[in-house]
């Protein structure tokens, strides 16, 4: 357990250290539909982040981006075998879904594996069943997953040492990503659920009305 402690404050240095290049600023007055929504910006421009990629989904099925990403959807980089933050990180995302659930918008999570040696199909399907029926387990090949994260600007590495219970380095965020237009917003895990809950409910109202 002192070693899981050790390795998750690590993880958590790391990814504020390196992490994604993203940074707090106040919304400035543009044409973007979403400038009242907005918490933070992107260095470089929110296309700075997302991009196509293919991975497996929980019915063993090969997707693109696209096929995922149907609906507004709260986005997590993780790994079921994470001792605690990736569950709280994924639990957090799911009670905001179902907030906005109650307050009658239509969203959805998606949880990408970091961790495709151990994360097969089953067991990603197993761990997202645990927390929303509308959050999608995704895996596939390494070189799959890493594409997926060099889009969306993710860190992860895997730990030296014991090869069946090592552990995982990896980025915390979670994103907000919409169909066609893609990458939003980014949630920090101090955010809570409803607070995530209002402002994914501001994205949604202003798309809605710029359709």
């Amino acid at each position: 357990m002192k070693t899981r402690t050790i390795a998750l404050t690590a993880a958590a240095s790391i990814t504020a250290l390196i992490g994604v290049s993203l940074y707090m600023a106040m919304p400035s007055k543009s044409d973007d539909m979403f400038a009242q929504c907005r918490a933070s910006a992107v260095s470089g421009g929110s296309s700075a982040i997302g991009g196509p990629f293919e991975l497996v989904n929980e019915d063993g099925v090969t997707v693109t981006d696209a096929e995922v990403f149907t609906k507004p959807t709260l986005l997590y980089f993780g790994y079921t075998f994470c001792p605690d933050v990736c569950p709280l990180d994924n639990m957090r995302n799911a009670d905001a879904l179902r907030i906005l659930d109650e307050r009658g918008y239509d969203a959805q999570a998606a949880f990408i594996t970091v961790d495709p040696e151990r994360d097969t199909v089953e067991v990603v399907n197993e761990f997202t069943d645990l927390f929303h029926e509308n959050m999608i387990g995704l895996t596939g090949s390494l070189e799959q997953v890493k594409a997926a994260s060099l889009a969306y600007k993710t860190y992860f590495k895997k730990q030296d040492g014991d090869p069946e219970y090592y552990l995982v380095d990896h980025s915390t965020f979670a994103y907000l990503v919409f169909p066609e237009i893609g990458f939003v917003e980014f949630f920090k895990r101090d955010d809570e659920a409803e607070e995530m809950a209002d402002r994914v409910g501001c994205f949604i109202d202003a798309w809605n009305e710029g359709a």
